[in-house]
């Protein structure tokens, strides 16, 4: 005699769902959709080098001192020859790909469908739309040079969380990650430090992955200062981890 129990009929009732083969074909066809993403990316950013990625919160408005440090961050960059790649919308991402458009290398807006927020900006000589926010993240680490991170929300923590975790666990190569703004941030890393680090989740060594940084100048001196005995190009065992992303 089994000792299995019966489902729960309120979970048979509320969670599970019919046996539906229209459901099924619409998932199967998804994936073409998220494959067309992927290589519409890798087409279009593959010789778009050296770049930065640079990310901030949607709601920053023009007249804040956030988006004008972002503008500059940004235009500074171009002109030092790094495309800049930010996500596309409103606020830091608009200050991003304004510095960038109005500099010497391309603005690159990686766009997401969202149903409030986001609406692209119009300072991007490279425009893509995404449905799905893993195939953008990905385009996000494939090619940059650096990851700069301006004051942002839940979407600015979790790119900054995504490439700390691809750094960490040897995914992707190792590049600066640049915090923009020590007083905004101080309270994060305070948090690493006393609760990460003393529980062991992470080594005190992780921390050396992150640059916090104040400075627009000083940011670009930064990722220079990084590669200066190497190349911005990956190397050949670097190219195969990212081949892996």
């Amino acid at each position: 005699m089994s000792d299995k129990k019966e489902p729960d009929p309120r979970v048979a009732h509320h969670g599970m769902l019919p046996n539906n083969d229209t459901q099924l074909t619409r998932e199967s066809w998804k994936i073409f959709q998220i494959m067309a993403e992927f290589v519409e990316g890798f087409e279009r950013l593959a010789h778009i080098r050296p770049s930065v990625s640079l990310f901030g919160s949607a709601r920053t408005p023009v007249d804040h001192p956030y988006y004008q440090q972002a503008e500059e961050i940004s235009r500074l960059l171009s002109d030092a020859g790094f495309a800049v790649v930010s996500g596309g919308g409103p606020g830091i991402m608009e200050a991003s790909n304004k510095g960038a458009f109005h500099g010497k290398s391309p603005s690159i807006g990686l766009n997401i469908q969202l149903p409030f927020e986001q609406s692209g900006n119009p300072y991007q000589n490279i425009r893509l739309n995404f449905r799905h926010f893993f195939s953008r993240k990905v385009m996000f680490v494939k090619y940059a040079s650096a990851y700069v991170v301006c004051p942002g929300g839940f979407g600015t923590l979790d790119e900054l969380a995504e490439i700390l975790t691809l750094v960490q666990t040897g995914k992707t190569r190792r590049i600066p990650i640049i915090l923009v703004g020590t007083t905004f941030w101080q309270g994060l890393l305070d948090w690493f430090r006393t609760t990460l680090v003393t529980e062991g989740t992470i080594s005190a060594e992780d921390l050396d992955l992150l640059l916090v940084i104040d400075s627009p100048k000083a940011v670009v001196d930064a990722i220079f200062d990084y590669y200066e005995h190497k190349s911005f190009e990956p190397s050949e065992q670097e190219q195969e981890k990212l081949l892996e992303l």
